[in-house]
């Protein structure tokens, strides 16, 4: 059974997840990036260094072990 707005419009879905679609509605999401606005230079290091990895890894969120690796590669230590 349908419902009245599947009556109306049943083409209106749109397969947003296909790989062949072009992405379309502004500039890359970013996890850090696009709202870190402090002067505070570690923490704009670290935001870039998160969303490069990102970018090399093809991940749209990353764990605490990756993190954990970001941070070490930027010469971080206990």
């Amino acid at each position: 059974m349908q419902t009245a707005v599947e009556q109306q419009n049943p083409t209106s879905f749109v397969d947003r997840r296909s790989a062949g679609a072009p992405r379309t509605g502004g500039p890359e999401r970013r996890q850090f990036t696009a709202s870190v606005n402090n002067a505070n230079p570690a923490i704009c290091e670290l935001s870039e260094a998160v969303d490069q990895y990102k970018l090399r890894h093809h991940r749209r969120f990353i764990t605490f072990e990756e993190l954990h690796k970001v941070i070490t590669d930027l010469g971080y230590h206990k």
